[in-house]
């Protein structure tokens, strides 16, 4: 799966989406980090989930994909030896789940060195975030054997005609289905992705029946933001009422589904959410952690909450924060879709990008988001998408162009 943030959002205590939440995309992060009040001393933010496109090469050719991947091969990706010193910076400060993504991870040969010295040798969470169709019985076996918990395919119809031609390869649906069964198989947990425009909007309840029958533990219906190839889908894209219909489609089914599933790539979600549960009279501390969802996966963060707290729903976007994109030549990115270098993992190191980089020092300071975002009640649970605000007017800290809400004036 080539999701913007590599598609896996959740795993369970790896003791998520990972023995922990494991599933892979961006934006696709949800746990939120610790905030002081005022006069405690200043916050450290640590990346929780971390996506490194460890090549751009897929075999598929989809509509939406944000990396406007193709087989490749791609010039400049990181080599086995800068990989494994990447892990091992990471590992040096932070404990985050690493999600393998793409591309499609699989197309990379030496990802299996990779994956297996992050869990064996750094003693780090991972998981991934291939397509399906790579799948085989010998690659499922790997992934269990190495110790990767969960993956995360996409499925963006209920159909093999409407998802092939969106993916842009027949049998990309039988291959997918097929991947799904097979991991499922050799013990691998599977998460179920969808980019929802206004061509599937309709088959949501299809899509997570689908996810159901099939035997995933989640699915992660993701909200198109319209960057690389996904670009020429923007009429498509899901106007703002319908995508705040959808969200709250997601907050009734959440209610009564058997398998864990949250949007993703929906900040606004967090706003919509605590308006419905208070509209309820439903107190949001009983929401529990489930033991699919990335706060599962990631071991709990976020102040004040202990386990089971519902720490998955605490936080709508975290570029920057909980959350970065490691493209497969060695930018880190807020996000997958953000497409905003932070800096360059072969120019400096990560620990160092992650804790200097202005950019994200501007993410980490809520009281700079500007327009409505900035006066908003719910400014620091949503956040906006920062990626969509730089998409629509170049500036990341703009107010987010796809939420309907107007916010309580204060004086």
């Amino acid at each position: 799966m080539s999701g913007g943030n590599g598609g896996l959002g959740d795993v369970e205590p790896i003791s998520e989406g990972t023995p922990f939440d494991v599933v892979v995309s961006e934006c696709a992060a949800d746990i939120a980090p610790q905030e002081s009040a005022a006069g405690d001393a200043p916050v450290e933010y640590l990346p929780k989930l971390i996506a490194w496109e460890v090549t751009r090469s897929c075999n598929l050719s989809c509509r939406h994909c944000r990396a406007s991947a193709e087989k490749g091969p791609y010039p400049g990706e990181l080599t086995l030896e800068q990989g494994t010193a990447l892990l091992d910076d990471i590992a040096s400060f932070a404990n985050p789940v690493m999600i393998f993504t793409g591309g499609d991870p699989l197309m990379r040969a030496d990802i299996f060195d990779l994956v297996e010295h992050a869990i064996k040798g750094c003693g780090l969470r991972a998981v991934m975030s291939p397509n399906g169709t790579l799948v085989t019985p010998e690659i499922a076996r790997k992934m269990k054997e190495v110790g990767v918990p969960r993956i995360s395919i996409s499925i963006d119809f209920p159909s093999a005609e409407l998802h092939d031609n969106f993916r842009g390869v027949p049998g990309a649906f039988e291959g997918a289905v097929r991947g799904v069964h097979t991991a499922i198989e050799a013990g691998v947990q599977v998460q179920i992705n969808s980019t929802i425009t206004k061509l599937n909007v309709d088959f949501l309840d299809d899509l997570l029946s689908l996810a159901k029958n099939l035997g995933a533990v989640a699915f992660h219906p993701f909200l198109l933001v319209p960057t690389g190839r996904g670009k020429a889908l923007g009429p498509e894209e899901l106007p703002p009422e319908d995508y705040e219909r959808t969200l709250n489609w997601v907050y009734d089914r959440q209610k009564t589904s058997e398998i864990f599933f949250k949007p993703t790539d929906a900040p606004h979600y967090h706003r919509i959410m605590r308006q419905r549960a208070k509209a309820d009279g439903t107190d949001l501390k009983e929401f529990k952690m489930h033991p699919h969802s990335h706060a599962a996966m990631a071991g709990g963060v976020g102040k004040g909450h202990g386990h089971g707290d519902m720490d998955s729903h605490s936080k709508g976007c975290l570029a920057g924060t909980g959350f970065c994109f490691i493209s497969h030549v060695g930018h880190v990115q807020p996000c997958g879709y953000f497409d905003v270098v932070a800096g360059d993992v072969k120019q400096q190191k990560f620990s160092e990008i992650w804790r200097s980089s202005p950019l994200f020092q501007d993410l980490r300071d809520v009281s700079l988001l500007k327009g409505k975002c900035g006066i908003c009640e719910y400014r620091r649970v949503c956040g906006g998408c920062r990626a969509r605000a730089y998409e629509v007017s170049g500036d990341y800290l703009a107010e987010e162009p796809y939420c309907i809400y107007e916010p309580v004036q204060r004086p």
